[in-house]
């Protein structure tokens, strides 16, 4: 059985950083899209951020105009897990994160748009001002 496992959420100031985990486990995702989505309250879950293979080994990855230049998503196949480095967090990106698999799509600007596969229960995280 899939499982995807967040952590790395807490409380942050303006200006912080933070880095989230996924660990997946039950399958190998290396040559699968896995993203970021979040979710602030009384709002829709909005897209983050993806990566997907590219090539043999390399990987390419897709932002919401939101986090670019302060985010940052990689992965780390040997422990089947996926990152999202956050930087120069501001207020509205409190939200509660949640890690993404999508089996049916290769570019990671398609994420999302016919479905997700495998979702994680989320992580909160909270930018105070």
């Amino acid at each position: 059985q899939v499982e995807l496992v967040e952590s790395g959420g807490g409380l942050v100031q303006v200006g912080g950083s933070l880095r989230l985990s996924c660990a997946a486990s039950g399958r190998t995702f290396s040559y699968s899209t896995m993203g970021w989505f979040r979710q602030a309250p009384g709002t829709e879950r909005e897209f983050v951020a993806s990566i997907s293979r590219s090539g043999d080994k390399s990987y390419y990855a897709y932002y919401a105009d939101s986090v670019k230049g302060r985010f940052t998503i990689s992965r780390d196949n040997a422990k089947n897990t996926v990152f999202l480095q956050m930087n120069n967090l501001k207020p509205e990106d409190t939200a509660m994160y949640y890690c993404a698999v999508d089996l049916q799509v290769t570019t990671p600007q398609a994420m999302g748009r016919v479905g997700v596969d495998y979702w994680g229960k989320g992580t909160l995280v909270t930018v105070s001002s």
